[in-house]
């Protein structure tokens, strides 16, 4: 099995785990609380599909022997099925083992920008945006919108996203960078071939407490009237709140909830987890600096090709990993790509 799964430490942790729930004052910091609980059932999730996988093993190994014995082809079709999901399994659980880092298993907030390009650029926003919330569909993830910008002709000008889901950061974390299509421009009426880029950046939702500190002069803050996807207006005040922050130039927006106070405390805590992020990927970048090695951490990077003409192609410039199924791609399925760069990270 891939990545480093120490099957004993993991049974310790869980132990570990289990008994600091069992302690009288488990729930006295509930944010604490809940995410031990989440690392302790994430785990339990791990070794009861790696026992399930062994059981699974056993019986396909009985079968086996039985199909020697009476070479029944009605059994071997069963068997040949069997071994095809027994495969899968094993294929998504080497997918999780690869999800170690520190903030693999959190939530995560995917923001998504056009580039320079105007209507053309909004659209390929739009249908990025459709792509993720097709994948988050497909893994059964909650999607919360924070933020939601029209473009002025079409598709979005801007969106911010929170995915709910266990190790959504872990398998999204890949996706920040500049994303690029070709493709004929139904904007063209000339139909001719347009380039458009669009940048997404992805961040962990971070609960516990940071030494992260804002101060409010390093603040700027503006309220603007709250719309929700598709123009639809949430409420009918200025609820919605834009925090720039002046020091790193970051900006967060909310929209979603139903007072600007609310808006507010949800725009500052995705602001910490930003400031986190980018104090991390500072340190990791002095690092690989004193080792002489190049990062590949850096926001901006072109990471991945979307090709509608003249060709059908998708392809990730860091694994040279590509499919000619372009639309079944924007239809969600990123799991080729994600499971690629995690593999690359190894």
């Amino acid at each position: 099995m891939g990545g480093n799964f120490d099957l004993a430490s993991k049974k310790k942790e869980i132990e570990k785990l289990q008994r600091k729930t069992e302690a009288l004052n488990f729930w006295n910091d509930h944010i604490k609380a809940e995410e031990v609980l989440a690392k302790l059932n994430a785990l339990k999730t791990e070794i009861k599909e790696i026992d399930s996988i062994e059981e699974e093993i056993k019986s396909i190994a009985e079968m086996v022997e039985l199909l020697k014995l009476e070479e029944d082809l009605s059994l071997q079709e069963e068997i040949e099925k069997d071994i095809e999901e027994l495969e899968q399994r094993i294929k998504e659980l080497n997918l999780i083992v690869l999800l170690s880092g520190p903030y693999d298993k959190n939530n995560c907030i995917l923001d998504i920008h056009p580039g320079a390009g105007g209507t053309e650029s909004c659209d390929w926003a739009s249908m990025l945006y459709r792509m993720y919330l097709r994948w988050c569909e497909k893994k059964k993830y909650k999607v919360t919108v924070l933020d939601y910008q029209e473009g002025d002709e079409a598709g979005i000008k801007s969106v911010s996203i929170l995915i709910k889901g266990l190790n959504a950061y872990g398998y999204l974390k890949n996706e920040k960078g500049v994303h690029r299509l070709v493709r004929l421009s139904p904007f063209d009426s000339n139909n001719r071939r347009h380039t458009s880029f669009a940048s997404v950046e992805v961040t962990p939702e971070i609960n516990q407490d940071t030494t992260i500190e804002i101060e409010e002069k390093d603040l700027k803050i503006d309220v603007y009237r709250s719309t929700g996807a598709g123009g639809q207006g949430v409420n009918t005040t200025d609820s919605a709140v834009r925090i720039t922050h002046l020091p790193t130039k970051i900006v967060v927006t909310c929209q979603n909830e139903r007072s600007q106070i609310q808006n507010k405390e949800q725009a500052l805590k995705v602001l910490k987890n930003k400031l986190l992020l980018k104090k991390i990927e500072e340190q990791a970048q002095e690092l690989n600096n004193i080792k002489g090695t190049q990062s590949n951490i850096e926001f901006g990077s072109q990471i991945r090709s979307y090709v509608m003409h003249p060709y059908s192609m998708v392809k990730d410039h860091r694994t040279n990993i590509e499919t000619s199924n372009v639309n079944k791609v924007l239809d969600g399925d990123l799991d080729l790509f994600i499971e690629g760069n995690l593999k690359k990270g190894i």
